[in-house]
């Protein structure tokens, strides 16, 4: 007599199940990582110099333009000038501080125009040649410059220069490298603390504002720079200012 042939069970084996159920959560915790992760536009241009270096990319790379998440914040009212005599003993202030904590050796005071004063700071006294981290020998000077401006009702724009030598790295232009710098300082002000977010920003300008022409090693020292422009952040009588949301930093 002919031997019964038995059923094959229907469906997958039972340990795919669990496998499956494995991978989804694994799939669901990589993806929940990702979407709190933020981008470091300076750790990401090294990044990015540092495998295209590794590899032996040297073509010159056009500059790069980087996107940040930007919210939504109500409309701010206009800054109004401050008169010109508050504006002096602003300048006169921050002059006399800067010398009392002796680093005017380091910081140059000018002042721009009528509201507006700039703190100079030459590249090499916060960063290495080439590079947009900041010296951790350069941390007391930054800890200084805020705690004198702080107490001003004034806002900071952190400006990075460079000169017109193109960086070593054939894959980073002058205007990633000022953005980066202008960037760095800016985060660590904001994550020590040291400043409000709310009363800074940070812009690049590459070699496109040399302060002397670049016919010199001295006068490209000179350009190679770090500006902190400060202006007055008096509203007009009357304006309502929103409370913003920040970008973190």
């Amino acid at each position: 007599m002919a031997k019964k042939e038995q059923d094959c069970p229907a469906g997958a084996p039972l340990w795919m199940v669990t496998f499956s159920d494995l991978v989804t959560l694994l799939l669901t915790f990589f993806v929940l990582l990702l979407s709190m992760a933020s981008m470091d536009p300076v750790k990401f241009i090294q990044a990015k110099t540092s495998i295209k270096d590794a590899f032996g990319w040297r073509t010159k790379a056009a500059p790069t333009r980087y996107s940040l998440p930007i919210l939504p914040s109500p409309p701010v009212a206009k800054f109004s000038p401050i008169p010109q005599e508050t504006a002096i003993k602003y300048f006169k202030r921050i002059k006399t501080d800067i010398e009392l904590t002796k680093i005017d050796d380091e910081v140059d005071v000018l002042k721009r125009d009528n509201d507006s004063i700039v703190l100079r700071i030459n590249d090499s006294v916060l960063f290495d040649p080439g590079k947009a981290t900041l010296n951790p020998s350069s941390y007391p000077l930054l800890r200084k410059i805020a705690d004198i401006v702080r107490p001003l009702p004034m806002t900071m724009r952190i400006e990075g220069h460079t000169d017109d030598r193109p960086v070593k790295s054939k894959t980073m232009s002058n205007w990633d490298l000022s953005v980066a710098r202008a960037v760095a300082v800016m985060r660590f002000y904001n994550r020590g603390k040291l400043f409000s977010i709310d009363r800074m920003s940070a812009v690049g300008y590459g070699d496109t504002r040399p302060v002397v022409p670049n016919t010199s090693e001295e006068n490209r020292a000179k350009n190679r720079r770090v500006d902190f422009v400060l202006r007055s952040n008096r509203l007009p009588a009357g304006a309502g200012g929103g409370q913003g949301r920040a970008v973190p930093f």
